[in-house]
């Protein structure tokens, strides 16, 4: 029997700071907050899953060192199960991240460190993870190979498929056809499609275009202006949730993911695991911080019923 969400994915250490605009080169600016906590795309979509109500697995590299002690912290404090290779000689990777005081508009800096050097190998050590799973979700953190075996892993057992191709950098084209949910931001999804993501039809249009390639379903985070589904049978545009004054929009991406891959685990239809992600992310906003924004399940169902 299948059940929950294994994500492939990277651990880093967030180190973030505020302030009212980036430095030019050469410059040096005063910032007005500073913060370290745990990051990394896979890792804040384990915890916002898990945090979700879905039962998780995390499939990783660390080292063995303060920022691998925080990983492990953060797994056991979110009830994320780790499946995890701590390594002697490579470093827990980190992050520098800008969050612009007045708006909450964020820039990001990933080392991978440790988990830069997943293979194939680390992979098909977890290929049992990856095959009990409901919903298997990964992302371009992680060196592509490893991404590409997990995809073909889980698909070949009857896992649904989770692509997040995030950062926006080449992939193979069989890719596409290993999701069964292809999930870009319009930058990503920009990036893909080789045209701008201005409007709603661009955005279909975006969205024919990674079908064609072959992916199931194209999911299409907008930022403020919400979420496109789009299925050969159907394109859904959802709003965003507005539940309070957005102060970080950092993971708010991941917090989508995180949400919907635990929503498609319960099985609920694609349209309400995009509502549940959107709800999920709305939340996340309202909070400073990646992993400690991501919110409870019984948050997100009051979100969602309109009761908060």
């Amino acid at each position: 029997m299948k059940n929950g969400v294994s994500i492939l994915g990277i651990f880093v250490a967030d180190t973030a700071y505020l302030a009212a605009r980036m430095p030019v080169v050469g410059e040096t600016i005063r910032g007005s907050g500073f913060a370290v906590g745990p990051g990394g795309k896979g890792s804040n979509q384990a915890v916002a899953a898990a945090r979700a109500g879905a039962a998780v697995s995390f499939i990783s590299k660390i080292g063995r060192d303060t920022f691998g002690d925080l990983a492990q912290k953060t797994y056991r404090d979110a009830s994320v199960t780790p499946v995890l290779t701590v390594m002697e000689t490579e470093p827990t990777g980190a992050a520098f991240i800008y969050v612009n005081e007045s708006n909450g508009d964020n820039a990001i800096i990933v080392y991978p460190g440790a988990a830069g050097t997943i293979g194939v190998e680390d992979v098909e050590a977890a290929r049992a993870t990856i095959e009990q799973s409901a919903i298997f979700v990964t992302q371009l953190e992680q060196p592509v190979a490893a991404a590409q075996h997990a995809l073909e892993i889980a698909r070949n057992a009857g896992v649904v498929t989770v692509f997040n191709p995030a950062p926006a950098e080449p992939f193979p084209d069989a890719l596409y056809g290993l999701s069964d949910y292809i999930i870009p931001n319009e930058t990503e999804a920009a990036a893909l499609v080789g045209f701008g993501i201005e409007t709603l039809d661009d955005a279909r249009c975006a969205g024919d275009a990674l079908l064609k390639r072959g992916a199931g379903a194209a999911v299409i985070t907008l930022g403020g202006r919400g979420v496109l589904l789009h299925t050969s049978a159907q394109s859904h545009h959802l709003p965003v949730f507005s539940v309070g004054p957005v102060i970080d929009t950092t993971g708010a991406g991941d917090a989508f993911v995180g949400g919907f891959s635990a929503a498609l685990s319960a099985g609920r239809d694609p349209l309400e695991a995009v509502r549940f992600g959107c709800a999920t992310a709305g939340i996340s906003v309202t909070r400073r911080g990646t992993a400690p924004a991501m919110p409870s399940v019984a948050e997100i169902e009051a979100v969602l019923a309109g009761t908060r």
